[in-house]
């Protein structure tokens, strides 16, 4: 048996452990990664031992507390940062919602952010201009897909008053990777804060949050890391912790006196948590990066990432009524491309045929396209099966 084989006989096991894979071809990482067995298993395991020896009471807080802490160091691991640096989010927009509203802010201050984030996260900075008198303004690196240099495009767009640049790691449309270790020397430079949108990139990406030099870094785990919706957490860089105050205020981090007045934040990640997590969540969580770590390494999977979504690339280039966003394979697991026929709403009728046959990808309005998002856990077979099926829509559009 050659190489080859052998490594296709095992990622074929590996992907018994994740029942969603089995009945479709699944090709929306990006939205929701499939959760594997043991993971679902974790989350009703705890529900019932909690429900066992509790739900309340001081038995359950005793079991709790360590359980949570060996999840927060299994984020912190696979992220390569200190475990005290991590924050529990239920996911990216929360995690960015700390960072956004943490900051002290004044009138005149200036935000800068991308032209490709989330919805999301443009509303916030609209509502924070609102309330605090502050200037927001987009730079455009979505032009820098192809070609130009998305840390000069930033530095034109840098002000002596920005206080706070927000950016995604990978662009959630195009798929692009921000070099953010140049990003955060150009921000630190200039004494602003730089809050990274990971929203596509933990999971996809190997990961040195230590090393990287971002402030703040808000993730999910339900995309990537295939773990429970839920479930997410925001890094904060050690040297940024004093200047961000707590957005939401609670129990869970507050230190109190004995008579449970309160007297200090704690000193950690915990400081930005509020109360009552879901305890089940995490866990699930934990064993999804379990079993992914199982397979391989972070750079090991990412590698293979990028394998699949090279090979889909070239696939897709090969089509004649396709137009895939970017002009070189990518480097990450999202591969985006546009339909290029006469028919009103090609790519969401595009979309709609592949759900008719159990193809699940997902169409982007800006800019207009069909997004497909390939893991360490697609096969080349279905990738192979998405052609057949796109080749087949254009047979029938066409007839």
């Amino acid at each position: 048996m050659t190489s080859t084989s052998v490594a296709q006989t095992r990622l074929h096991s590996h992907r018994e452990q994740f029942p969603a894979l089995g009945n479709k071809t699944y090709f929306n990482y990006g939205g929701q990664g499939p959760m594997p067995q043991r993971a679902m298993d974790a989350i009703a395991q705890t529900q019932a031992y909690v429900q066992q020896i509790g739900p309340f009471g001081n038995e359950v807080y005793r079991w709790i507390a360590p359980q949570t802490q060996a999840a927060r160091e299994a984020i912190a691991f696979e992220l390569h940062a200190p475990s005290p640096t991590i924050t529990l989010t239920q996911n990216v927009t929360v995690g960015c919602n700390i960072a956004m509203w943490g900051i002290e802010w004044r009138a005149g201050d200036h935000i800068l952010l991308s032209d490709c984030e989330h919805p999301g996260v443009i509303a916030t900075t609209q509502e924070i201009s609102r309330r605090f008198a502050v200037e927001v303004t987009t730079c455009p690196l979505k032009a820098t897909l192809n070609e130009g240099d998305p840390v000069k495009v930033i530095v034109q767009h840098l002000r002596p008053n920005t206080r706070l640049v927000i950016l995604s790691h990978v662009f959630w449309n195009t798929g692009q990777v921000l070099p953010l270790d140049k990003i955060a020397e150009v921000c630190r430079n200039n004494h602003s804060f730089l809050l990274i949108d990971a929203a596509q990139s933990a999971g996809l990406l190997p990961l040195n949050l230590t090393e990287l030099g971002v402030d703040f870094y808000a993730f999910t785990g339900h995309k990537w890391l295939c773990g429970p919706a839920g479930a997410g957490g925001l890094y904060v860089r050690p040297e940024a912790r004093e200047s961000l105050k707590p957005t939401f205020i609670g129990l869970n981090g507050i230190v109190v006196d004995s008579q449970s007045q309160p007297v200090d934040w704690l000193p950690d990640g915990r400081r930005y948590e509020v109360s009552t997590l879901s305890y089940p969540l995490y866990l699930g969580l934990k064993e999804a990066i379990a079993i992914h770590q199982q397979w391989g390494t972070s750079q090991e999977r990412y590698e293979q990432i990028c394998q699949n979504s090279d090979y889909l690339w070239r696939r897709l280039v090969a089509l004649p009524d396709v137009k895939c966003l970017r002009t070189s394979p990518p480097e990450s697991g999202i591969v985006s491309f546009q339909l290029a026929n006469n028919q009103p709403q090609p790519n969401l009728k595009l979309v709609q045929f592949l759900d008719s046959q159990r193809i699940l990808t997902r169409t982007i309005a800006d800019p207009s396209c069909v997004r497909v998002t390939v893991h360490y856990l697609t096969l080349e077979s279905e990738i192979d099966q998405l052609i057949e099926a796109i080749q087949s829509f254009s047979k029938i559009v066409k007839s």
